[in-house]
């Protein structure tokens, strides 16, 4: 979109058209707007911590539209206060579904309800999916869903 490179790290390498970076770290060196968009789960908890922050720099924005698990929440804060990073995007955070006053009390920071699986798309597909399971589970078959 509106001509910008794409740049991705995933534990799996895809045949994507996008520029694949080795490490979290890289892609945090590399970009200028950090989008993330992981599972919740252990290994994923403060992923986003005050190394990765400092290594987006002082023109780099997060985005968040996981969980709140994965941003280490009081290093974001410091960084949007410090200037260690120019802003965030946040539709998650740690306690949901409560923003913390100090992430609301910040000029840097757009806050929005987490509403992306809200849509009549979105609640259709997620029942296909449940409908493909089941009919798989008993024919016996493997499921097409995990």
């Amino acid at each position: 979109a509106f001509e910008t490179e794409v740049g991705y790290f995933s534990r799996t390498k895809y045949d994507l058209p996008y520029q694949y970076l080795p490490s979290l770290e890289a892609l945090a060196d590399w970009c200028s707007v950090l989008v993330i968009a992981v599972r919740a789960g252990a290994d994923n908890v403060n992923v986003i911590d005050a190394d990765i922050l400092r290594r987006l720099g002082g023109d780099g924005h997060v985005v968040n539209i996981s969980r709140g698990s994965v941003i280490d929440e009081k290093a974001l804060v410091a960084a949007l206060t410090d200037g260690t990073i120019a802003g965030a995007g946040l539709d998650v955070f740690a306690q949901e579904p409560h923003a913390p006053d100090a992430l609301t009390a910040l000029p840097n920071v757009v806050l929005s309800p987490h509403l992306g699986g809200h849509t009549l798309e979105s609640h259709v597909a997620m029942q296909d999916c449940v409908l493909a399971n089941l009919d798989a589970f008993f024919a016996g078959t493997p499921l097409p869903y995990k």
